[in-house]
């Protein structure tokens, strides 16, 4: 019987690490690339930044100004939705909100550590597109983190000689 528990454990913790194995090396760890949250309310940005043309500092109009490119206010959606396709259940919830002086739980797409300083103002200065880190947003009907934004895509970019952008530890670090 005591020859049966040790090879019951053995089978057991074999297979415990197994599972644990692939886990860690099949999980993407912290950098969301393709993370692509359900929003409370879809937006088609193929649509809005695609078809209409709609320039992307229209809505996030505090990344020129600011550190945060930050989600547009629903006064935004309402210069258009006033009068733009006002039958729409999703529209008719905007509304509503908006009326009600109330937000969008809106849930952030774009992931960096709490210890990392990013500044959009900066980037858009210096004539970094958009594009450049968040992809072909007007392609994408649902809105999807494109690149790692890690440590060593920031640096690579950085260290680009047509770019000559600083590398130094504290640009980026608190």
């Amino acid at each position: 019987m005591n020859n049966h528990l040790v090879k019951l454990g053995l089978a057991v913790t074999t297979i415990l690490i197994v599972g644990a194995a692939f886990a860690f090396f099949s999980t993407p760890t912290g950098y969301n690339n393709g993370y692509a949250p359900e929003q409370p309310i879809p937006y088609d940005h193929s649509l809005h930044a695609g078809t209409y043309k709609i320039p992307c500092q229209y809505c996030h109009s505090n990344a020129e100004s600011s550190r945060h490119a930050t989600v547009p206010s629903l006064n935004i959606c309402m210069n258009c939705h006033k009068s733009v396709k006002t039958d729409s259940p999703w529209i008719q919830k905007i509304t509503k909100a908006h009326d009600r002086g109330e937000s969008i739980p809106w849930v952030k797409v774009n992931m960096l550590p709490d210890y990392v300083r990013f500044n959009h103002k900066r980037h858009l200065a210096k004539g970094v597109q958009c594009d450049t880190c968040h992809g072909a947003v007007e392609q994408m009907q649902t809105y999807y983190q494109k690149e790692s934004l890690s440590m060593g895509w920031c640096i690579e970019c950085h260290r680009r000689p047509e770019n000559n952008a600083p590398t130094s530890c504290d640009t980026c670090h608190y």
